[in-house]
């Protein structure tokens, strides 16, 4: 019965274990460079290292894969040998009860995986990538090592395969003028960004699909108040423009001071801003 109970604290650690790499995984390939980049600024160090395993996502899934594949097969066999026996002896009267027993311990420890090993760590991977990526950056840097020779073999092995299927390895993290405008989104229903920022974002996409002249005015066009020159001449100039905003500059354009905005309705009053 000891050794039953011993048995059953070492599969509940394997399948752990296998939580543990399916939550690494999944972090770490769906990590922000740019937030990462943030924390290795900051002197993180952990963070090159999560750099590092993504430079060749091939070797570093390979890694993963072959950690939870001997962790699978591990438990498997103590699942399937160690503990089907103990239990067929507890219903030793009921036909077929070492069959029996096998569905059960296979039900529970294929149960146990799915949840512990499997949906839970990877919600709280998708959670915070990046956070969780640190945490587990020194570790998966040891496992890489260990297993250095067989995930090589691997990694090779897949790039191969990509390559006679023509699907390029591709590992940019290119953003696009969609993806930050679904991140802004986002931001307004999270309350974390407001409306008036979300304009200013918008409009700055907007000025590469605008002409020089709907921004800019040539600088032999520019209407501008000359200080040296008379009240009235100023006053002219502002009742004959269409505009309400006005540089300010004495004797010559290069000598700037400022800007004045015309009050609407009463043009030979002046506002300095």
């Amino acid at each position: 019965m000891a050794s039953a109970i011993l048995e059953i604290i070492v599969i509940l650690i394997l399948i752990i274990l296998t939580g543990y790499l399916s939550m690494a995984e999944l972090a770490v390939v769906s990590v922000r460079r740019a937030k990462m980049q943030k924390y290795l600024e900051d002197g993180d160090e952990r963070a090159q290292i999560v750099f590092d395993l993504l430079e060749d996502p091939n070797e570093f899934l390979s890694t993963v894969q072959i950690g939870i594949s001997l962790i699978g097969v591990l438990t498997g066999a103590l699942g399937g040998v160690a503990l089907a026996k103990p239990l067929s002896q507890l219903i030793p009267f009921v036909p077929y009860n070492e069959q029996i027993s096998v569905a059960i311990v296979v039900i529970l420890t294929t149960y146990l995986t799915l949840v512990v090993g499997e949906i839970v760590p990877k919600v709280i991977a998708l959670n915070d990538p990046e956070k969780i990526s640190l945490r587990v950056a020194k570790g998966m840097l040891i496992l890489s090592k260990v297993s250095k020779p067989v995930s090589f073999v691997l990694a090779k092995s897949s790039s191969f395969l990509l390559w006679l299927m023509r699907i390029e390895n591709r590992n940019d993290d290119l953003v696009t003028e969609e993806e930050i405008e679904l991140m802004i989104k986002e931001g307004i229903e999270d309350g974390t960004i407001e409306q008036e920022e979300e304009d200013i974002i918008k409009r700055v996409f907007k000025l590469d699909d605008q002409k020089v002249e709907t921004i800019m005015t040539p600088r032999n066009e520019i209407i501008w108040i000359d200080l040296e020159d008379s009240k009235e001449i100023n006053k002219v100039k502002i009742t004959e423009s269409k505009r309400s905003i006005f540089p300010i500059a004495y004797g010559e354009l290069d000598d700037f001071m400022g800007v004045v905005q015309a009050k609407d309705g009463n043009p030979g009053t002046f506002k300095r801003i």
